[in-house]
C-alpha cells in the first residue's frame, strides 16, 4: 500500500476548502491534515504539521501564496506546493514557479486531473494546466526586456531606487509620498517582474540594463 500523501489546504474561500476537504477524503492514500486561510497561516502551519503537499491558492488576503512560498520552503524544505487558483496570467505564473510551486492548476481543472497533480506533486513531479504552459511558453518567445516595459513610470522610479539600496522609508523620502504608497508600489513591481522579493527585482533590473542614472 502507498504512503498516506498529507496535505496542507490554503484558501481564504471556506466553502472552496470545505469541497477539497470533502473530494480528497474520497482517497484512501490521502488525508487533509490542516487548513489556512491566507499565507501567514500556511507558513506557520507548515512548520507544525509538515505536510507533503500545500495546496494552494495565490490571490489571499494578509499575505499570497507566492509571498508565502518563500517562508513554506524554509518552514519545511520537503512540502510541495501545489497552486490551486483562479487566475492564470503570465506574472502569476512565472511568479509561483519561480517561488518553487511544483505544479499550478486552475480552479476549473476535473478531479481526477487535480488527483493526479497532487499525487505527482508528493513525488516532487510538475504539473501544470494548458494555460499556465500557454504563459511560460509565451514567456520563452517574447524578448524578456517586455516585462521591465509593463512597468508604469513611478514603478520604474522605485525600481531605479531599489537598485541603488534604498529602503521603503527612504524611497518615499526622495519621491515625497508614504512609505505605504511605496510598499504597494513595490509588491506591484514584483508581481509584473515575477520575483519573489527585492533583492530578485534588483539583480532582474541590472541584468536587463534600466538606466539606473536616469
Amino acid at each position: 500500500m502507498n504512503p498516506v500523501i498529507r496535505v496542507l489546504l490554503v484558501d481564504d474561500h471556506a466553502i472552496v476548502r470545505e469541497g477539497l476537504r470533502t473530494l480528497l477524503s474520497e482517497e484512501a492514500d490521502i488525508k487533509v491534515v490542516g487548513e489556512a486561510t491566507n499565507g501567514a497561516e500556511a507558513m506557520a502551519l507548515t512548520a507544525k504539521l509538515h505536510p507533503d503537499v500545500i495546496l494552494m491558492d495565490l490571490v489571499m488576503p494578509e499575505m499570497d501564496g507566492i509571498q508565502a512560498m518563500q517562508g513554506i520552503r524554509e518552514a519545511s524544505p520537503s512540502s510541495r506546493v501545489l497552486v490551486l487558483t483562479s487566475f492564470g496570467d503570465d506574472h502569476r505564473v512565472r511568479g509561483a514557479i519561480r517561488a518553487g510551486a511544483v505544479g499550478y492548476l486552475l480552479k476549473d481543472v476535473l478531479k481526477a486531473d487535480l488527483l493526479r497533480a497532487i499525487r505527482a506533486a508528493a513525488q516532487g513531479q510538475p504539473t501544470l494546466h494548458p494555460e499556465a504552459q500557454r504563459q511560460l511558453m509565451r514567456q520563452v518567445t517574447t524578448p524578456a526586456r517586455s516585462l521591465l516595459d509593463d512597468l508604469t513610470p513611478r514603478e520604474r522610479d522605485v525600481l531605479r531606487l531599489i537598485v541603488r539600496g534604498q529602503s521603503n522609508k527612504e524611497i518615499a523620502a526622495t519621491l515625497c509620498v508614504t512609505e505605504g504608497t511605496i510598499k504597494g508600489y513595490v509588491s506591484a513591481i514584483l508581481a509584473k517582474l515575477g520575483v519573489a522579493d527585492r533583492t530578485q527585482a534588483a539583480l532582474y533590473a541590472v541584468k536587463y540594463d534600466i538606466e539606473i542614472d536616469a
